[in-house]
């Protein structure tokens, strides 16, 4: 990071996994952004709305970084007022999927995150949309968004709950028909999807790379689906979500796009970077191509 970059916030989730740390990632600013000519400030965000307040406060303000401490619902909170600014947006992640740190190779140890982003470079990144909520990682719409229902409700975060939350879902989850209409060109009909990620990055957290293939930054979405009928197939395949080969099954359906429309009979769950919403039966995704800068080792 160059010192002509004068301002830097940072902001932290309290509630997010900072256990006794706080006081090593205090001491690695110290050392590594506190530098001569930064002007380094630290705040904590409440709730989202006054994380939100805060970032917006920081662009008024002309702050060149905002360093978010936090994990992927946290990122998109404050990445989501960073959208079309000037402004940098750093990811020290004490979430427990980090999603979007995996992707750009963060260090999951925070002090190591601290430093590796001291010296990080800025890379614009392309911004999914959906019916205009901005996403950064993945948007799912299907038993993928519900198990996220499943695993608000468990006190334990990890990878092990995401998957029980995930088998408890898939019995209780009935698939409805999608339509898909990818670039306003091409139809898609899928009767039973059990799967519907659409994808910026990589991964979907925990090491999870659900779109191997996904670039930050080639201006394109990626829509992911499973039907219910091969679930069976891949099940017993899923290590391969972990070794970044999962596109290799040919009952994984990849389809790269700039604008999707999503249709389906009735309203159903939608997932953005983990946070769980309703969302109507019709859908509108598209991409906003290097929409937002960030901080990558």
């Amino acid at each position: 990071m160059s010192t002509d970059q004068k301002k830097v916030r940072i902001l932290i989730n309290p509630n997010s996994g900072l256990g006794n740390t706080l006081d090593q990632v205090r001491d690695a600013l110290l050392e590594h952004w506190d530098l001569p000519g930064i002007d380094l400030t630290m705040q904590f965000s409440k709730s989202k709305e006054d994380g939100q307040n805060k970032a917006r406060r920081a662009v008024d303000e002309g702050v060149s970084v905002v360093l978010v401490m936090g994990g992927d619902g946290m990122v998109n909170t404050i990445g989501s007022v960073l959208v079309g600014t000037n402004v940098a947006l750093g990811v020290i992640p004490t979430g427990s999927g980090n999603g979007f740190a995996r992707h750009f190779d963060i260090p999951l140890n925070i002090k190591k995150a601290t430093i590796a982003l001291a010296n990080a470079r800025i890379q614009p990144i392309d911004v999914g949309f959906a019916n205009d909520q901005p996403f950064f990682v993945t948007c799912s719409l299907a038993w993928d968004a519900a198990l996220v229902k499943g695993f608000e409700k468990s006190p334990v975060r990890g990878i092990l709950p995401y998957v029980f939350a995930g088998v408890y879902e898939f019995f209780e989850y009935s698939p409805q028909p999608f339509t898909f209409l990818i670039d306003e060109t091409e139809e898609l009909y899928i009767a039973d999807p059990i799967l519907c990620t659409i994808a910026n990055l990589t991964q979907f957290g925990g090491g999870a790379q659900i779109a191997p293939d996904a670039k930050p930054d080639d201006g394109k979405l990626q829509l992911i689906t499973i039907r219910k009928k091969h679930f069976a197939k891949v099940l017993p395949m899923i290590g391969k979500v972990f070794d970044g080969t999962i596109n290799s099954l040919k009952e994984i359906e990849t389809h790269s796009f700039q604008t999707l429309t999503v249709r389906r009979k009735k309203e159903g769950p939608m997932q953005l970077d983990g946070e769980l919403l309703s969302a109507p039966s019709e859908v509108h995704i598209r991409v906003e191509p290097r929409a937002l800068n960030v901080l990558v080792p």
